[in-house]
């Protein structure tokens, strides 16, 4: 009997410390350390919730840079971050890019299929991924100027202003955070 005594204070203590000691550990360290990044990493414009800088938007106006292609069910669920799954042979895969393609070439007059980077064409793994290279960005900076009655210097301008570096100047590849760079349209819009 005092074994059986002592093996369920073990487990008391044990889910106490673990189970519940832990977690508020580990969340006190989030909200001291981190408090951005463990709250979401929302987004405000004009005191309101605009999205999440670590989750896509998907913008669809002509006035609005469009991030990556999402896998997520259509419509666009950005509750459901998933990836197509489709293998590199798959017809449903070319079929999928072929589509984003053509609807991209459509958008963006004046556009070759030839200078268009993969991630405008093709989802990312998660299907929720905020970013796209420079050359996405540039590359929609006619459209976006032209619908937003700004030079095409104004806008390149504030694309290289959102280009983020390698992270420590070697890892990774220079990305724009597609949400950061509309709110930065919408304020220079704004401001005329």
């Amino acid at each position: 009997m005092k074994a059986l005594w002592s093996a369920l204070r073990l487990v008391l203590v044990s889910t106490v410390v673990l189970g519940l000691g832990y977690n508020l550990l580990i969340v006190g360290v989030g909200q001291a350390a981190f408090r951005h990044q463990a709250n979401g990493s929302l987004v405000r414009y004009h005191g309101k919730v605009v999205g999440s800088s670590l989750i896509e938007q998907q913008f669809t106006s002509a006035r609005f840079f469009s991030g990556r292609p999402s896998a997520t069910s259509p419509p666009y669920n950005a509750a459901a971050s998933t990836g197509s799954n489709f293998g590199p042979t798959n017809p449903k895969l070319i079929q999928e890019i072929k589509g984003n393609l053509a609807a991209f070439l459509k958008a963006n007059p004046g556009v070759k299929a030839s200078q268009v980077p993969p991630d405008l064409v093709e989802s990312s793994w998660s299907g929720l991924d905020p970013d796209i290279s420079p050359a996405a960005a540039y590359l929609q900076v006619p459209r976006v100027a032209k619908a937003n009655h700004l030079s095409v210097a104004t806008v390149r301008s504030l694309v290289a202003q959102h280009t983020s570096g390698r992270f420590i100047g070697i890892y990774g590849d220079p990305i724009v955070n597609v949400l950061q760079l509309n709110l930065a349209l919408l304020k220079a819009t704004a401001a005329r």
